[in-house]
């Protein structure tokens, strides 16, 4: 099931990171990014709001 926060849609891809390691990273978007996909809440995240932007992220419980 795909997670929506007040209208933002939550999207994973993987990166290649400097050292040759692959790292998950988790987004919002309003609109549909060139890359990544649509998914669920991580089980062990919890959303946050930015105080000063208002742009929804990721943290860990």
């Amino acid at each position: 099931m795909v997670f929506e926060y007040e209208g933002w849609t939550l999207y994973t891809r993987d990166v290649n990171l400097k050292g040759g390691r692959i790292q998950t990273i988790y987004f919002f978007s309003k609109r549909t990014p060139k890359s990544g996909t649509q998914c669920d809440k991580p089980e062990n995240m919890e959303v946050g709001v930015n105080k000063r932007t208002g742009l929804p992220y990721l943290k860990k419980k």
